[in-house]
């Protein structure tokens, strides 16, 4: 059986954006691009009504390019038990409430049995020094905690 991925806003821009200048972005870019074509087809990948939501903004073309990369994902619903612990989440001061989105993406995740959230987010996501903070509060709530990470660290075996 393949390991559930949920696929976080930032890693479609990555993938279907425009080359950057700028270096970090640029390498970030090219790593979403290689997980993409090399070890995507290895998980069953699922994306959200908030991944939709977010990727819909912006530039008109660039969003088309976002919504068309999501074609064919399963679509996990935003329900009562991810908007709760979203709340706990942001109310236990893990994450600012003005990131609420990012405390959505884990909740949906957590109560949806995911294994993986993919993300570039390293300020309220994929962060080092919030990981046992989160898994913690998710475990009590009675959740498995996904495992937060980048596509750079999913690209090993």
């Amino acid at each position: 059986m393949k390991s559930r991925v949920y696929v976080e806003t930032s890693v479609i821009s990555y993938l279907t954006g425009r080359p950057s200048r700028d270096l970090v972005v640029a390498a970030h870019q090219q790593l979403t691009r290689e997980w993409w074509e090399s070890r995507a087809s290895l998980f069953k990948l699922f994306i959200s009504e908030l991944v939709i939501q977010e990727a819909s903004g912006g530039d008109a073309k660039a969003a088309k390019r976002r919504l068309d990369s999501l074609q064919d994902m399963p679509i996990l619903a935003v329900n009562d038990a991810a908007l709760l612990l979203a709340d706990g989440l942001i109310g236990g001061g893990l994450i600012p409430v003005e990131s609420a989105a990012d405390a959505l993406h884990v909740a949906i995740t957590a109560t949806n049995g995911i294994d993986y959230l993919l993300t570039w987010n390293y300020r309220h996501l994929a962060n080092a020094a919030l990981r046992q903070k989160m898994q913690n509060f998710i475990e009590q709530a009675g959740f498995d905690c996904p495992v937060i990470c980048t596509p750079e660290e999913l690209l090993e075996d």
